[in-house]
């Protein structure tokens, strides 16, 4: 009998976004593009009676350096999928800074649950319901959709099923600082900001690295999110020539290639990030 399994889930920097809210959860979302990276959410799921969650940040070493038990979304989620189990959640990335992590969170527990108790539920059927509670609890609209798989990502429309066009042509390390946590219910919850949301939508997937964070770019500063820690570390990455533009929906910026590490790095603690090769996966069971 298995007693325990992990899992790892990718994060997302979304890049540009358009919402969609359709008849039900599965088919509410958005629409737009993004970079799927190599750092996430390992979650290890342990047989029990009842539902505990723990959500740990670690350090480089794997030393915790933040704590919280419980998280709705997660419980909702396994409630629905008719299973108890200890949760135990690690990423090294903020929480709540844009990177999809509630997404990866939800994503890979819902993986692991279901190898766990052998529910019989089909890999699209375990991201079903990780998009279904994100959409519920207001934590995202595109990450889950976007972390099934990797690369440059182009979400052509909402929810798990829509047709997503994936690119792996960033070479070169991404660099992301983050100054404070922007949360997403706050956004995704206002009638007003969705609709500048709505209006900066450029519309179309990007071709290249190049033109992905120009429409960024240009979708950040027309939707009126960003802020004036952003805007200072934004005019810096302009003046050196880097690609670079805001999290979302992050307080924070992600800049592309080696350069950016020394400009980024004035501004905070800085993460160095890769494209990820593939999505959501098992990574060891006992």
């Amino acid at each position: 009998m298995i007693r325990s399994v992990t899992s790892f889930c990718p994060g997302h920097i979304s890049g540009y976004f358009r919402p969609v809210f359709g008849p039900d959860a599965r088919n509410t979302g958005s629409m737009g593009a993004g970079i799927v990276i190599d750092e996430g959410v390992r979650v290890t799921a342990e047989r029990a009676d009842m539902t505990r969650v723990t959500v740990d940040r670690v350090d480089l070493f794997d030393r915790v350096i933040e704590r919280s038990c419980g998280a709705l979304p997660v419980e909702d989620l396994l409630s629905r999928m008719g299973a108890e189990a200890e949760i135990r959640t690690v990423c090294r990335l903020p929480i709540g800074a844009g990177f999809g992590l509630s997404a990866a969170a939800l994503t890979a527990t819902a993986v692991a649950v279901n190898r766990l108790y052998d529910l019989a539920f089909s890999l699209e059927e375990c991201i079903e319901h990780a998009h279904e509670s994100e959409i519920r609890h207001h934590t995202g609209l595109g990450d889950v959709a976007a972390s099934q798989g990797g690369g440059r990502d182009c979400r052509k429309g909402a929810g798990i099923d829509a047709e997503i066009e994936r690119c792996f042509d960033l070479c070169d390390p991404i660099f992301a600082v983050t100054f404070s946590s922007l949360p997403s219910p706050s956004i995704l919850g206002s009638k007003t900001a969705l609709d500048r949301i709505v209006r900066a939508f450029p519309g179309r997937c990007p071709k290249t690295p190049e033109e992905f964070f120009r429409f960024s770019r240009d979708f950040s500063e027309k939707s009126g999110l960003v802020t004036p820690e952003v805007r200072i570390g934004l005019e810096k990455c302009d003046r050196e020539g880097i690609l670079a533009s805001m999290t979302m929906l992050g307080n924070g910026i992600f800049a592309y290639g080696e350069a950016a590490r020394e400009i980024l790095g004035e501004l905070g603690d800085t993460f160095e990030l890769h494209i990820a090769s593939s999505g959501v996966r098992i990574l060891e069971e006992s």
